[in-house]
């Protein structure tokens, strides 16, 4: 007989046939709670984030920014599905810090042999005294609702390179803000244009976010070039967002992708001072034009500064990954230096202003104007502050994922054919210490994995009646997993393939067992607890 586990709904025996092979035996476990103390059973766990979102995080005007795994949700339905996220995703703005990365966790127990499905189970490493709950008597899986799809991040406005570019809502607010503000500037200097001022006012407005979408365009085209996958480019408030899936894999080409933002924002201010020279100054061209230069140098230089989540603190650290060779000790640096930054903004771009070393004389920045500056520092400051924090901990998740494997945290899993009653398959996987059940057809070829809140849901009296196939979700080739998997691997092809449970095999074929997406949220939860 063979031997594998799962959970889901009935299939014909129509999967491409892998080779079954039976488990070693063991003490009766639960199989709504993963065995960390088995080191003969495999646990299963799947890590979400990365958009993968695992990679260091960025946030503020023009950051290179990663993502936020989120940890895996299962569902208790009959076609529950779980959608681990992606933790390495890298977000590369102007705009928004990116948000938290939910923890990960490794499972402490060593992988067992592959088992031969076709031989009887044979007894192996016993379970400690607290483990001994019977398969057929586990309590019902704390599983969550599903994860709702990700929005896709508002207007959709085009593909370029084949990456959506979306603007979101709180772009137009920022719009609105720009139009007012330099509207009032236009009327000092152009009090001819009247009304027609805020008509220009919103050309500029566009004119600037375009030249942000070239910003963030120069980081999507060194992405691709090397190898990146890129998922989305957003524009919102503060500027945009290029998000990235995946870290780089050098600190030359992480300094690389974060300095062409800034390099393209300095090289569109360039142009635009060359365009000002023939056009007459105080005319309409004439003060777009020096706008557009202006707020393209200060785009630049403040990316350019050297902490996280910006553009400076990214490739401060590919200086310190460079020269520590470590890239936690780098994302730390910057990170730190962020935070401090922050806190300068905090107080000095206020007093800056006040002081008239920004341009307006000290005078005119009274009342309103005060606010203004006040409100304006403070909310860059919080997303410097949160970007750079968001940074550590996506460093930290990103250090710990090679910890989850899949081969460490499979369940070990019993085979039963299609007809076999509940009953008697769960008596067989206590007896086998396994806490998963592998529907087969008479050549032990895997067709379905048997559904743990199914099981739960049937009562005792009633499983010696009710067959293991009616209880069984269909197999298909996203659900089976390699044992080799791990790490930010191992998140994609669970993320790609959204179920409970999967079927893990070895590269021959072979069945080694079955990973459970609940124990895969527990393992990240407990990963991410511990100190880097």
């Amino acid at each position: 007989m063979d031997e594998s586990g799962g959970s889901g709904q009935p299939r014909p025996g129509t999967d491409r046939p892998a080779k079954p092979h039976t488990g070693p035996t063991a003490q009766t476990t639960d199989p709504t709670t993963p065995d960390q103390h088995d080191h003969g059973s495999r646990a299963a766990t799947s890590p979400t984030s990365p958009a993968t979102e695992v990679p260091d995080v960025g946030g503020a005007t023009e950051a290179t920014t990663d993502g936020t795994p989120a940890a895996p949700q299962p569902t208790a339905g009959d076609n529950a599905a779980q959608d681990p996220p992606t933790p390495d995703d890298t977000d590369t703005g102007t705009g928004n810090a990116p948000h938290a990365p939910a923890p990960g966790e490794h499972a402490d127990t060593t992988p067992p042999a592959p088992t031969d499905l076709r031989k009887p189970a044979a007894p192996h490493d016993p379970h400690p005294a607290d483990e001994h709950r019977t398969l057929a008597h586990s309590g019902a899986p704390k599983n969550r609702p599903p994860q709702s799809p990700q929005p896709r991040g508002g207007l959709l406005m085009g593909r370029p390179f084949g990456v959506p570019v979306y603007v979101a809502p709180s772009w137009f607010l920022v719009a609105a803000l720009i139009t007012w503000v330099f509207g009032g500037q236009l009327e000092r200097v152009l009090p001819e244009l009247g009304a027609a001022r805020y008509l220009v006012s919103l050309f500029f407005a566009v004119a600037f976010y375009a030249s942000v979408l070239v910003h963030e365009l120069a980081h999507t085209v060194a992405a691709l070039r090397f190898k990146l996958p890129v998922r989305r480019i957003q524009l919102q408030f503060f500027g945009g967002v290029s998000e990235i899936e995946k870290e780089a894999e050098t600190p030359g080409r992480e300094f690389v992708l974060a300095f062409v933002g800034p390099l393209l924002s300095l090289v569109l201010a360039g142009l635009f001072y060359l365009a000002m020279q023939p056009v007459e100054p105080g005319t309409v061209p004439g003060v777009l034009l020096a706008g557009l230069m202006v707020s393209n140098l200060i785009v630049a230089a403040f990316n350019l500064l050297p902490g996280l989540p910006l553009d400076g603190g990214r490739m401060l650290r590919a200086v310190v990954w460079k020269i520590t060779g470590r890239p936690m000790s780098g994302t730390i640096a910057a990170a730190w230096v962020g935070r401090a930054l922050a806190v300068c903004v905090l107080i000095g771009l206020p007093l800056l202003t006040q002081s008239g070393a920004l341009g307006s004389s000290a005078e005119d920045n009274v009342g309103m104007d005060t606010v203004m500056d006040a409100l304006l520092a403070a909310i860059l400051a919080a997303i410097i502050w949160t970007g750079a924090g968001n940074s550590l901990r996506m460093a930290r998740l990103r250090e710990h994922l090679p910890e989850l494997r899949a081969r460490t945290l499979t369940r070990r899993a019993v085979p039963v054919e299609t007809d076999t009653p509940l009953s008697e398959a769960l008596r067989r996987a206590n007896d086998a210490g396994a806490r998963a059940l592998v529907v087969v057809d008479a050549e032990g070829t895997p067709l379905s994995l048997v559904r743990e809140a199914a099981i739960v849901g049937v009562p005792e009296h009633r499983r010696p009646w009710v067959a293991v196939s009616g209880l069984a979700q269909d197999l298909t080739d996203g659900m089976r997993v390699s044992a080799e998997l791990a790490g930010e691997d191992l998140l994609d092809t669970l993320r790609a393939t959204p179920a409970t449970e999967y079927l893990v095999v070895e590269e021959t074929g072979e069945i080694y067992g079955v990973l459970s997406a609940a124990d895969v949220e527990r393992a990240f939860v407990k990963a991410m607890a511990r100190p880097s």
